[in-house]
């Protein structure tokens, strides 16, 4: 039996000169599916271009349930998933975007766009080559596939390709600063600085232009105007906090000491755990002596970064210079288990044996280091060296996040020790024709399981989600009227309200407490105690109230849940044993039930019992398979079994059911 709330209230929006009335939700959005599929449409692209793309994907997805074979909902809902980076979900929905409707190029163009993201460039290709047979000097048919050229180092076909865009748009900047890049790969750097100048003439807000120029310049070894740059770019993007790791870089490389240190600074304060500030900070104190501080640096890095050989290797130097050949050592070893080619370890090593006055040992490493430095030399191919990747985190030096095993030799040491930058202006920025705003995989959303679910007097938020958190013994309950109170089955804690609704709840338990004083006291009686009782958090007394109308109502199955959630909220869960015995009582009684699986799976989650919440996942999802929670929870335990493709999968089937937290997770995964 599904809820059908009325929609309230309306509400008029003016966008473009056009007065819009759009219908906001207040709980659960099937009863959309009685609306005209078309309309629903509208409404939905209405809401796509307020960039609410977590809503429009509700909307849409009702269009789709009422008319499955029409293309544009598909489409559209494809257009919001890319915006939320979810190109996989984006890709496949296009897919059947196109399957109803081959003739709407826009699909192309939008399925490559996202292959493209995917990495599958030459499938992108494809694509773009159906819309450019439709209309051959289409703008972003060309841009995009041209990039998609350069990614594959096809560069005499991305040129030709840019040929065609640049004639027909020659001051397009986007199209000048790909070229750019295309030039820069092949070794034209003064063609690339030629394309740049001219896409800064044309667009001089534009961020990527500058960005670039001030890589190739820095690759010159012209850092004053390489500075020149990066201030444009920092003016223009000042909370960017990379850009000032990259424009401390640039400011060693003047000897502006102080101005680099600043950077550093100011890049910690906007991400404080920013490896590669922390990393390249911990540098600059090791060279002025500052080594406490250096220390403390790295050892964050570490924390971060357990296996950060970079960090590691300068940790020890620090020990050495701190007089601590000790823990000097135990940093060393840890690289040499892990490259035991790697010959300037040995030699580190042999520094901190002789400061402890192991002679012996210290030259047994000389002589190891020198053995693999003459077998390289006699033949690099059978005796090749180990190269530890030069890496901080998400920085890196090559800036293509590339190890380092292209460098020759005389080099690695060097690099070793070498400031880190970020990133990389050497690949091209796409965006999908707009400027993307208000992004919901950008917001900082912990990664932790969607809560139990648990009884409220309180009804629950708003929410996108599809299912309608309905069972039948609530229900029941409910419209029997067994207490006064409605009894609403809400997410998380059961109470979070200000000092009005509290004050409320706290007379809700009073009233309870002198009800089942009484002799004629009832099992609802009791019920409805624990569930006030669990709202203000006392879980010893909700725990006594449950037991007590289950005492009398053994087969009292909304007892069974309320008592299961308030004893797995007592301190150091010592009854996790008796939760789960709970919730399978439930599912004695109603195997249907997707909230005791549901909350059951959480509870094999927080034990680490992954196998467990996974088949409690899927018996939930089975049931229901709107049940957005439950998918979204169902990748986390896939991704913590290290199954990323499908944990994937089931967080981008969660986001399009309306779980927010699933496209930052994503986000984070790429």
């Amino acid at each position: 039996m599904k809820k059908t709330h009325v929609n309230k209230p309306l509400t008029l929006i003016k966008k473009r000169g056009i007065t819009l009335t759009v219908i906001l939700l207040t709980w659960w959005l099937p009863a959309l599916a009685q609306v005209d599929a078309e309309q629903v449409l509208a409404i939905g692209r209405n809401v796509l271009s307020m960039d609410d793309y977590m809503l429009s994907i509700q909307y849409f997805n009702q269009a789709i349930k009422a008319k499955p074979y029409l293309a544009d909902p598909y489409f559209f809902r494809a257009l919001a998933k890319l915006e939320l980076e979810d190109y996989k979900g984006a890709e496949e929905d296009c897919t059947a975007a196109i399957e109803r409707n081959k003739f709407k190029t826009e699909s192309y163009k939008l399925r490559g766009f996202a292959r493209q993201y995917l990495g599958r460039n030459r499938e992108a290709i494809d694509d773009y080559d159906v819309g450019l047979r439709h209309n051959p000097s289409d703008k972003y048919f060309l841009y995009y596939k041209s990039v998609a050229q350069t990614e594959l180092k096809d560069y005499s076909g991305a040129d030709s390709t840019f040929a065609v865009l640049l004639r027909h748009y020659p001051r397009f900047d986007e199209g000048l600063g790909a070229r750019a890049r295309l030039n820069a790969l092949r070794g034209d750097t003064a063609a690339a600085i030629a394309d740049l100048d001219k896409a800064i003439e044309a667009s001089p807000s534009s961020l990527q232009p500058y960005l670039l120029r001030a890589e190739i310049k820095s690759g010159l070894k012209k850092w004053e105007e390489a500075l020149a740059d990066m201030d444009k770019a920092v003016n223009l993007r000042p909370k960017e906090a990379d850009f000032y790791v990259n424009r401390a870089f640039i400011r060693y490389n003047l000897d502006d000491f102080f101005g680099a240190m600043s950077d550093y600074n100011y890049t910690l304060e906007l991400e404080p755990h920013n490896e590669g500030a922390l990393f390249n900070r911990g540098l600059l104190r090791y060279e002025v002596k500052d080594l406490d501080r250096a220390a403390a640096d790295f050892k964050e890095v570490l924390r971060m970064s357990p296996d950060n050989f970079h960090a590691l290797y300068n940790m020890g130097l620090v020990e050495l210079e701190r007089s601590k050949p000790k823990e000097a050592l135990g940093y060393f070893r840890r690289i040499a288990d892990r490259y035991p080619r790697f010959y300037p370890v040995y030699y580190a090593q042999a520094e901190a044996l002789r400061d402890m006055g192991d002679m012996r040992a210290a030259m047994q490493n000389v002589r190891t280091a020198d053995e693999l430095v003459k077998r390289y030399v006699k033949n690099p191919e059978k005796n090749p060296l180990d190269r530890p990747a030069v890496q901080a985190g998400r920085a890196n030096s090559s800036g293509d996040g590339s190890p380092e095993n292209e460098m020759s030799d005389t080099e690695v040491m060097d690099r070793f020790n070498q400031l880190v930058t970020v990133g990389s202006a050497s690949r091209t920025s796409l965006s999908y024709n707009e400027k993307i705003k208000g992004r919901v995989q950008d917001r900082d959303i912990a990664v932790e399981p969607e809560p139990s679910y648990s009884f409220s007097f309180l009804a629950g938020t708003a929410s996108l989600k599809s299912t309608s958190n309905y069972f039948r013994e609530l229900d029941d309950f409910n419209q029997r009227e067994y207490i006064r109170q409605r009894v609403w089955l809400t997410p998380g804690e059961s109470f979070s309200g200000g000092a009005e609704s509290m004050e409320k709840i706290f007379g809700v338990a009073d009233y309870y407490e002198q009800a089942v004083a009484r002799p004629d006291a009832r099992p609802a009686d009791f019920f409805a105690l624990g569930v006030a009782r669990t709202m203000l958090k006392d879980y010893e007394a909700a725990v006594k109230a449950f037991n007590r109308a289950l005492e009398t109502t053994p087969d009292f199955t909304m007892a069974l849940m309320g008592r299961a959630f308030a004893r797995s909220r007592i301190p150091e869960n010592r009854l996790a044993a008796l939760v789960a015995a709970d919730y399978d009582s439930a599912l004695r009684l109603n195997p249907q039930l997707i909230y005791a699986w549901f909350n059951k799976g959480n509870l094999a989650y927080g034990a680490e019992d992954y196998t467990s919440a996974l088949s409690c996942y899927s018996n939930a999802i089975e049931i229901d398979p709107s049940f957005g929670e439950a998918y979204y929870n169902r990748g986390l335990t896939y991704l913590r079994m290290g199954n990323r493709r499908q944990a994937f999968a089931d967080l981008s089937k969660a986001g399009e059911l309306g779980v927010v937290p699933s496209y930052n997770l994503l986000k984070r995964m790429k």
